[in-house]
């Protein structure tokens, strides 16, 4: 399966007791909702994907842990720090309006209210208060624009573009 199929939707941490359960980092608001999807998907970036059987997905304190079949121990999940798991995109639910998974965002131009492109999304980055989309421009000049309603203005994924209220030069 090539990555394009592919949704990522975490990347996976440290390693959680002996039994291989290790960490994961969810970008996405519903992690219990994927549980639902008893193959997931992981891979280094790069790297070609392989399906991995889910074997539990609960939370532990404030974060997420899950124990995948190809996990099978510490060892193991100290390994996989840093992998990304993902999901074919036929297996996840569909979007409501306004809402968007994060590949759907990447390679989109970003063009400001005054018709300024300020470059494509090359990714983003969650922090705790809200997600942050990397904007690289042709010079490979970055810009970190805050993915709220007052920066964001109009995001149309079938014109390939992102309207932004951001200055060319803050």
């Amino acid at each position: 399966m090539s990555g394009s199929e592919i949704v990522v939707l975490g990347r996976l941490a440290d390693p959680y007791g002996i039994l291989g359960w290790i960490r994961l980092f969810p970008l996405g608001d519903d992690p219990q909702a994927w549980a639902a999807v008893p193959k997931w998907w992981v891979a280094r970036e790069g790297e070609p994907w392989r399906e991995c059987g889910l074997k539990g997905l609960k939370i532990q304190g404030k974060s997420w842990v899950v124990a995948l079949d190809c996990i099978p121990d510490r060892t193991t999940a100290e390994s996989m720090k840093g992998v990304l798991i993902g999901l074919p995109r036929d297996a996840l639910p569909a979007t409501k309006a306004d809402e968007y998974y994060w590949s759907d965002l990447i390679g989109l131009q970003v063009v400001n209210t005054q018709g300024e492109i300020l470059g494509k999304v090359d990714g983003l980055l969650e922090t705790g208060a809200n997600s942050v989309l990397r904007v690289l421009a042709d010079d490979q000049t970055e810009r970190l624009l805050p993915f709220v309603a007052s920066v964001v203005l109009v995001v149309e994924k079938e014109a390939g573009l992102i309207k932004v209220e951001w200055g060319s030069d803050w």
